[in-house]
């Protein structure tokens, strides 16, 4: 890294600022239980309350319970005559519902209290990701035009600004890949040293504590305790991981590079993958396993089997609801009017309406039809830019083998290509904020991209003008993309025509065909 330790912060903090004001600024429009927050926002209020999920008054499909949830002037929660029947089945992993439930715990159950985790986690990512960003290519530059795409990215804003499970996934993913690429860096530090004070080797040494792959196996386990999705990156963050040991140790010239990697580095490696996300991912069932609250949870048995049988009955209760999950999740196939396919959404075909009220008075925007409406669309310029550019990296890694392309298309396809299999083999509902881990890989193809645009630091002076008017000219685009954008994304009321002029295909309105 040539350039100065201290704009390296200053850069990257002033990007994820600029991204945060965005976020937090009228937070709590609408003012409305928005999309899936129905069940989230609820659940963490429970989680808070109980200590696992708990039966709401009413349903999803029943405004009382939304306007109860809104209003906060009466309890929520049924008055059940034991734990066991207020218990509430949930399809999804705790941890992403109690980060939701720490902005209600500070706030209250309010729009703003519910969507305060989300905002924080969004802005934090853009920080993480210029900060990545900037370690991969060497330049605070293009690691502020990371941050800077990604915190004009459409449904990374929306999924900011909304208590849904998505954003925190995507943030556990970014976090786990941003603490293996610093692993990478310190493991070849290390080797480096070796290699210019210690008697060469055929295997060379043990690389010994790695803090940080150890931190990406903590995150990676969140990642799976917010969604088991997160279990795809887990895979394939392992596996990459490894392989740059391999890389490291042929790269340094020694004789058995392999045997040295599977002898010296497989064991750590090995825990770091699988028994670090395990524990992180079972400690995020703490309040289940210690209350009685939780569905399934049989606690009556588990107490009076004793200590021993405690332990047995709570870990077999346990399983069996990750059975009961599981199965939820392979028989998903409901008609939902925002569903979409995967193959569909690189290019944005069918976004997902998030809020849109039936009714608006005309007053409310001085017009004869209003419209106010949060959608959950990406940038299409950004979108666009990063099919072109993932393309571009497939022939780049190709010729050249780059570990910072190979790094970007295995987390891409990692993300995407299991939903294919899942549309393909078992028609499951999907929509298309389930792209939002990707995202982040998206900007940094794009980040790639402009770095072989703008050159090399020594490149003429006439190249490097060349390429930072073309790489200015991209990040205005999106700019202005997500400006006309920012009104059906941020829930202002605006006169139907100008909601209407925004709506880039006629799929973005029409509800999936069934």
């Amino acid at each position: 890294m040539q350039e100065s330790a201290l704009w390296g912060w200053i850069g990257p903090l002033a990007v994820a600022v600029f991204g945060g004001i965005l976020r937090f600024v009228r937070l709590a429009e609408p003012k409305a239980v928005v999309f899936d927050e129905t069940y989230y926002a609820k659940d963490a209020y429970a989680l808070l309350k109980y200590g696992a999920e708990r039966a709401m008054l009413g349903d999803a499909d029943n405004p009382i319970a939304d306007k109860r949830l809104i209003t906060d002037n009466l309890d929520i929660f049924k008055d059940c005559p034991s734990a066991s029947e207020c218990a509430s089945f949930v399809a999804h992993p705790p941890l992403g519902k109690w980060m939701i439930g720490v902005g209600e715990w500070l706030f209250g159950m309010t729009p703003f209290g519910w969507r305060f985790a989300a905002a924080v986690v969004g802005t934090l990512s853009i920080l993480i990701l210029a900060r990545v960003a900037r370690r991969m290519t060497r330049s605070t530059l293009l690691g502020c035009f990371a941050g800077l795409l990604l915190a004009l990215d459409g449904l990374h804003f929306v999924l900011s600004r909304t208590a849904l499970l998505d954003i925190f996934l995507m943030f556990w993913v970014l976090a786990a890949f941003a603490c293996l690429v610093v692993d990478r860096d310190r493991a070849r530090e290390r080797l480096v040293d070796w290699y210019e004070t210690s008697p060469l080797s055929a295997q060379g040494p043990s690389l010994g504590a790695r803090p940080w792959r150890i931190a990406a196996g903590v995150c990676l386990g969140a990642a799976c305790a917010v969604k088991w999705s997160g279990v795809f990156f887990l895979i394939a963050f392992a596996v990459m991981s490894l392989m740059w040991d391999m890389g490291a140790r042929r790269a340094i010239g020694l004789r058995e590079p392999y045997k040295a990697t599977f002898a010296r580095d497989v064991p750590s490696w090995l825990a770091a993958v699988t028994a670090v996300p395990a524990v992180a991912y079972v400690l995020t069932w703490t309040g289940w396993f210690a209350t009685a609250n939780g569905w399934g949870r049989n606690w009556e048995q588990a107490t009076s089997s004793g200590p021993a049988f405690f332990v047995i009955d709570s870990v077999r209760s346990w399983l069996q609801y990750h059975f009961e999950v599981l199965g939820f999740h392979s028989g998903l196939d409901d008609y939902h009017a925002n569903m979409s396919e995967p193959w569909t959404w690189p290019v944005l075909f069918r976004p997902v309406s998030f809020h849109y009220p039936a009714e608006l008075p005309p007053a409310a925007c001085g017009a004869d039809s209003c419209s106010q409406a949060v959608l959950g669309v990406g940038t299409p310029a950004l979108w666009y830019g990063a099919v072109l550019a993932l393309l571009g990296l497939v022939v780049w890694y190709v010729a050249t083998r780059d570990w910072r392309a190979g790094a970007v298309l295995l987390t891409y396809g990692a993300g995407w290509l299991p939903w294919v299999y899942y549309a393909t083999a078992q028609n499951r509902t999907m929509y298309l904020f389930y792209m939002i881990p990707l995202v982040p890989f998206m900007v940094l193809a794009l980040t790639l991209g402009a770095g072989l645009a703008l050159g090399r630091a020594d490149a003429a002076p006439a190249r490097r003008a060349a390429g930072a008017a073309v790489v200015g000219a991209f990040a205005l685009i999106v700019l202005i993309n997500f400006w006309w954008l920012y009104p059906v994304l941020s829930a202002e009321t605006i006169p139907y025509q100008e909601w209407w002029a925004r709506m880039l295909m006629d799929s973005w309105v029409a509800p999936a065909p069934k």
